[in-house]
């Protein structure tokens, strides 16, 4: 502990957003920098707890107080090597993890919890500017083979370890480019797409291959897979978007936001000049209030729609933690993205009953009401229907599981209660030497989740080909906290 006062001394504070006019012209990252010397500040903020709560809040269970204590030390290439013992990606959850740990921060019991998120990016981004990120080749290979399906967080975690144990791992990727969600579901705004190739570079340096444009189950078969690899991971998430099926469902202009994001995504990548779905000018409703719909709200905003509302049947949250989820869990509250910041509405307790047509086969308006929780159930407010213009619908409500019919008719995979692959505590499925990872296996979760399941997996394949390994043990798939 650094600075046994630093806590007394200091508030919390986080680097500021970009001016909303200022970003919403490019699609750039929407944070300031934020100086080396604040941010040690704020890293003496914390407390060396005796029982440090923050690392049961991450599932990757990162060594957070000792990285803040290096920090404030100036100690920067101690602090990476402790930040990468746990965690292969931290410039992912750098960004885009909503920090559970912090959640579970002692300091938050009474005050605001240390920028834990904040202190994790900047010594990820400092290793990377001085050059301290290089491959992390094997000292030898094992001769064994490993096929890892999905390039998203789980699939890349579980490769890069697997690499590192001395196997020769190929990636099977469906989409054309690596990275799965990452690259064509998570908008420029919240993670820009070098920050993903400086990583896979790395991987091919170590020796990783990857294969993208091929859809395992259809252009590779299981067999062929089996006949190949002596193992291989499931990674490929839980694809399959919840639907919306009410009267209005088919016409044009209503749309999942993984048809409506991924192109969005493309034009930053050079494939197009213009999105075929820009909004520009256009009234949006996004129904679906968690962090895919404000993706949805932050790539609107950028294309310059003329309004858009965001709707969420559940009621809106207290702004601030709410008794029925006390520390250290995850706190049910009122969050404010930079999306919401830059403008639209958000409508919470309504729920649409049907999509209106224009006459000719395309959306016009929905029909909506409000909704109250009672016993359980959403009943309808009478009194309360309204509708609401629009020309743009995208459906934001999550995913269901992963598509399985070709894991299960090729593979032979069971799968569990919630429609995800079954597996045991060992990652591994029913299917001798078949291993699944990530929200596959989970569920739609977090990214942090997803590399923790991935490193996990990797060591249960590495000791089901070695007999033993020396990759982190495994955390258990039914370890509870955030999804």
């Amino acid at each position: 502990m650094g600075d046994f006062q630093g806590f007394l001394k200091h508030g919390r504070e986080v680097p500021a957003r970009r001016p909303v006019p200022v970003r919403l012209k490019d699609w750039r990252e929407v944070y300031e920098e934020f100086p080396q010397e604040r941010l040690q500040t704020q890293a003496s903020r914390c407390m060396d707890c005796g029982i440090p709560f923050c690392n049961q809040g991450c599932p990757l269970g990162n060594l957070i107080p000792d990285w803040n204590d290096l920090v404030y030390r100036d100690q920067w290439r101690e602090a990476i090597e402790r930040l990468h013992a746990t965690n292969n990606f931290p410039d992912f959850t750098g960004r885009l993890c909503p920090a559970p740990c912090e959640a579970a921060c002692v300091l938050g019991i009474n005050q605001d919890p240390v920028t834990i998120k904040q202190v994790e990016f900047t010594i990820i981004e400092t290793a990377f500017a001085e050059g301290w990120i290089e491959p992390i080749r094997p000292e030898e290979l094992t001769g064994r083979k490993v096929a890892v399906v999905g390039s998203g967080p789980a699939g890349l975690a579980a490769a890069q370890q697997l690499t590192r144990a001395g196997h020769s791992v190929v990636v099977f990727e469906r989409a054309d480019r690596l990275g799965g969600l990452l690259r064509y579901g998570i908008p420029e705004f919240k993670m820009e797409k070098r920050i993903l190739d400086r990583r896979l570079d790395q991987m091919r340096a170590e020796g990783t291959e990857f294969r993208t444009g091929v859809n395992v189950g259809v252009d590779v078969t299981a067999d062929d897979l089996r006949a190949e690899f002596d193992a291989v991971v499931l990674a490929g998430g839980a694809t399959r978007a919840r639907d919306l099926p009410i009267p209005g469902r088919e016409l044009a202009g209503i749309l999942q936001a993984m048809e409506y994001l991924p192109l969005a995504n493309r034009v930053q990548e050079g494939d197009l000049l213009e999105s075929p779905i820009n909004v520009t000018g256009a009234k949006v409703v996004i129904i679906g209030g968690g962090d895919t719909g404000a993706d949805c709200l932050g790539t609107a905003h950028r294309q310059g729609a003329a309004t858009v509302h965001q709707f969420e049947i559940m009621p809106r949250p207290p702004e601030y933690r709410d008794p029925s989820t006390p520390w250290p869990t995850w706190p049910l509250m009122f969050r404010t993205s930079s999306a919401h910041e830059e403008g639209g509405e958000r409508v919470f307790s309504v729920n649409t009953e049907c999509f209106l047509d224009d006459g000719q086969g395309r959306v016009r308006a929905l029909r909506a009401h409000e909704v109250q929780m009672v016993e359980g159930r959403f009943e309808k407010v009478e009194g309360t229907d309204f509708e609401i213009e629009a020309d743009y619908v995208f459906l934001a409500m999550g995913f269901t599981g992963p598509e399985s019919d070709w894991i299960t008719s090729q593979f032979g995979v069971e799968l569990d209660a919630r429609s995800n692959v079954a597996r045991d505590d060992q990652f591994a499925t029913n299917v001798e030497g078949v291993f699944v990872a990530g929200d596959m296996g989970r569920g739609q979760s977090l990214i942090v989740w997803a590399i923790a399941e991935g490193r996990a997996a990797a060591a249960s394949v590495d000791r089901y080909l070695m007999g033993r390994s020396d990759l982190p043990e495994p955390v258990a798939p039914t370890s509870v906290g955030l999804r």
